[in-house]
């Protein structure tokens, strides 16, 4: 059952790291002109 702790632990950790580079990603885009400012994700 620990395995299993540790294999969830790794996969949220990789979920947070996605998260953090999809917003960087967004604001770099608005940036750039790109993205609409008022985009807004649903």
């Amino acid at each position: 059952m620990e395995g299993l702790a540790v294999i969830g632990f790794v996969f949220g950790m990789i979920g947070v790291v996605a998260l953090v580079r999809l917003e960087r990603l967004t604001k770099t885009l608005k940036e750039k002109g790109i993205l609409d400012q008022d985009y807004k994700e649903e």
